[in-house]
């Protein structure tokens, strides 16, 4: 990937983003070295311009920025590096410099813990002891989440309606879980389809 870190003295700017729920993080810079480090270590390492020095992002406070992705723009001169977040990004102590966490893009987050409490058979888990009872009963509750849901859109109570299909989309994720798909994948079917919606 070539990188133009001539067009402004040495230095590119950094769009940080989260790797999962896609909402934008900081904003930092980076040379060269800093470049090869976060790509050589996968822990973002920014250029501090108030230093003069690099500086890995957590190398105090242990919110590190764990390494997903690397993007450039069409000019090459400006990086989106995707990341899973150790902690609160800003260093007001937010999870964002841009304000605080998003609701939006946050089944990834949910999708994750799922995957977290069966990979790691958490034993008092409900994700994980439902996993474990198999397709057959978790298939079972997607059809009593979704027969729930339906009959509270009959009805007039807004909170209710959300609750449900909140638990509907709950039990859909550990379905896709055990049938090794994620959401994204599901996804990139509704893109395909897109054209003909």
């Amino acid at each position: 990937m070539y990188i133009d870190f001539n067009k402004s003295g040495g230095l590119v700017p950094v769009i940080i983003q989260h790797g999962e729920t896609m909402q934008v993080l900081m904003l930092g810079y980076m040379n060269e070295e800093a470049y090869k480090k976060t790509v050589s270590e996968k822990i973002v390492t920014f250029f501090s311009r108030s230093k003069n020095a690099l500086w890995t992002k957590g190398e105090t406070s242990g919110n590190f920025l764990r390494l997903v992705e690397v993007q450039l723009d069409c000019d090459k001169d400006t990086l989106l590096i995707k990341v899973i977040p150790e902690g609160p990004v800003c260093h007001k102590g937010s999870f964002s410099c841009f304000g605080s966490k998003e609701s939006k893009g946050f089944l990834y987050e949910v999708e994750e813990t799922i995957h977290k409490r069966i990979n790691e058979d958490v034993a008092d888990s409900y994700t994980n002891q439902l996993y474990k009872k198999g397709v057959n009963k978790i298939a079972q509750k997607v059809g009593e989440e979704a027969v729930e849901l339906i009959l509270e859109a009959k009805d007039d109570d807004l909170d209710l309606f959300k609750n449900e299909a909140a638990d509907l989309l709950y039990h859909l994720l550990i379905l896709l879980k055990y049938k090794n798909v994620k959401l994204e994948d599901i996804e990139e079917v509704l893109v395909e389809r897109n054209n003909k919606l």
